[in-house]
């Protein structure tokens, strides 16, 4: 064995410099990546089998190449491990568990060596390079950033960011809009996750949320906190709407989004290639804000359905195609913005509607309660929409309507009643007619009218009731004229969980008869 066994090269030092500020990554990252290429080399020079690693002085550039064995009071394996007693000779403080160290002679790369070596080092800083990346980006998700169009593959257009790369896929740019090598592109970064090949930063120029950015670099009271955007709905490149509220009740919220001339709106519309925006006032109430969001049109009338979370809007005939908007954008948008189902009639359908309503209730009352026009108009005109209503209110309210009494009031009462019974009887004919179970329709809480509406749709027995869901049973019931009151969900869970109990009390049972 040699007497030399290090060897000071200085110039490893600076190599590992330049690379460690070309590519923004730690030094001793570069200096650790040149170890295991040496360490690598050495392996393939002296064994494969052999614990050899390499060390470079961080001060001077020496590097030591040492075999390691492990002391053991067996050995397995003669190329990593040595018997405590020779250690002993080598080390008297030698102990189980140390590592003896015998130093090896310098390497002579040779072409094979130092290509390998290379190729280690290369590998190594760019595994550092990927993660100084990801950690530098992974907290800048939500940002707007500006690069250099590197090059477009396939459409995807792969942007320099200066100190990483990043790619806007296709989908994620705005319709007709093309990039070359070159161009200066500003996007939004929505996601950064790590990823085989390395970290991916990919950006967007479609989200609502670089929209909402994009205000806020433009307009200094968003970047104050002073105006908060509420809600952005985009339809990318064509037209977006954005809801805008004040904390302070000096400042228009619209007038300073559109700016002086509208100068700050049109500084977004620029970068978004003419896409046209409406800045609308945000509103606590979800009908205010419904209205304010279907701007440009006029709005009438609202009624709101909370449960469903679906609006029905009146406008005037004259406004309709406005409301709705060129192939439905603008009712869209406005339901993405609000997050309301909007449904949008005229006044002149909702007048029909209302007419067809009202005749349809009068004849359904005339024909079941054996009256005339004139009473069954004044109970629908009352609000009376079913005969549930009429046989169980208290009878002062009907003894309240204009033209009625007690008398008659006890006489439609009565009426009502007889006629909830014998429609209730034919649908317990309807009922077994259609086989449903008897222990399905002994199930508490199942209207008559419910059960023919299950029995209609296939739902026959406990297990198939069991087996539906909230959701299922809702739906069901509610597309069925027979049902009644619409069902709410909670109620439906309910129904449903008590008509699984037969199968755990099954499962208790052969549990037990198992024991």
């Amino acid at each position: 064995m040699e007497s030399t066994v290090t060897y000071a090269r200085p110039e490893l030092l600076q190599v590992a410099d330049s690379v460690a500020r070309d590519k923004g990554i730690d030094r001793d990252e570069v200096i650790e990546a040149m170890e295991q290429a040496i360490q690598k080399a050495g392996r393939s020079k002296y064994g494969q089998e052999y614990d050899i690693r390499a060390e470079i002085d961080r001060r001077n550039g020496e590097i030591r190449l040492l075999r390691f064995r492990e002391v053991t009071e067996t050995i397995e394996n003669e190329a990593t491990q040595i018997a405590l007693a020779e250690a002993k000779r080598l080390n008297p403080e030698a102990e189980i568990g140390d590592f003896i160290t015998d130093p090896l002679p310098p390497i002579d790369f040779g072409r094979i060596a130092a290509q390998t070596a290379k190729q280690v080092i290369v590998q190594k800083v760019r595994d550092a390079e990927r993660q100084r990346q990801y950690l530098e980006f992974k907290d800048r998700v939500g940002e707007i950033v500006n690069g250099l169009v590197k090059r477009v593959e396939f459409g995807n257009v792969v942007v320099d960011l200066g100190r990483a790369e990043a790619i806007a896929r296709r989908d994620e740019l705005l319709p007709r809009e093309s990039f070359r090598q070159g161009d200066r592109v500003r996007a939004y970064i929505y996601d950064v996750r790590q990823e085989p090949r390395g970290p991916q930063i990919f950006l967007s120029r479609t989200h609502p949320q670089f929209m909402a950015k994009l205000f806020a670099q433009e307009v200094p009271e968003i970047y104050d906190g002073i105006i908060e955007i509420k809600a952005v709905a985009r339809d990318p490149g064509s037209r977006a709407k954005i809801a805008v509220v004040s904390r302070d009740s000096g400042i228009d919220p619209v007038g300073s989004c559109v700016g002086m001339r509208g100068s700050r709106v049109q500084a977004v519309v620029g970068e978004l290639q003419g896409e046209k925006i409406d800045i609308v006032p945000w509103a606590a109430d979800p009908a205010t804000f419904v209205v304010n969001a279907l701007a440009p049109a006029e709005v009438t009338k609202v009624v709101m359905d909370e449960e469903q979370r679906r609006v029905e809007v009146v406008v005037p005939d004259d406004q309709l195609s406005l409301a709705i908007g060129r192939r439905g954008q603008n009712v869209r948008l406005a339901s993405q913005l609000t997050g309301w189902d909007i449904d949008i009639l005229t006044e002149a359908e909702e007048s029909e509607r209302r007419t067809e309503e009202f005749r349809s209730r009068s004849r359904m009352f005339i024909d079941a309660l054996d009256i005339d026009e004139v009473i069954a108009h004044l109970l629908v005109t009352e609000g009376f929409t079913s005969l549930e209503e009429v046989a169980y209110v208290a009878t002062s309210d009907l003894a309240e309507i204009e033209g009625f009494d007690a008398e008659i009031a006890e006489e439609l009462q009565a009426r009502a009643r007889g006629a909830l019974e014998r429609r209730d009887q034919e649908y317990e004919e309807r009922r077994r007619e259609l086989g449903v179970a008897d222990d399905l329709a002994a199930l508490d809480g199942l209207s008559p009218g419910m059960l023919v509406a299950l029995g209609e749709n296939g739902i026959k027995t406990l297990d198939d009731f069991a087996g539906l869901s909230g959701d299922e049973l809702v739906e069901l019931l509610a597309g069925s004229d027979k049902a009644g009151a619409p069902l709410e969900l909670e109620a439906a869970n309910a129904l449903i969980m008590t008509a699984r109990a037969h199968w755990f009390e099954d499962d208790a049972a052969a549990d037990s008869s198992r024991e």
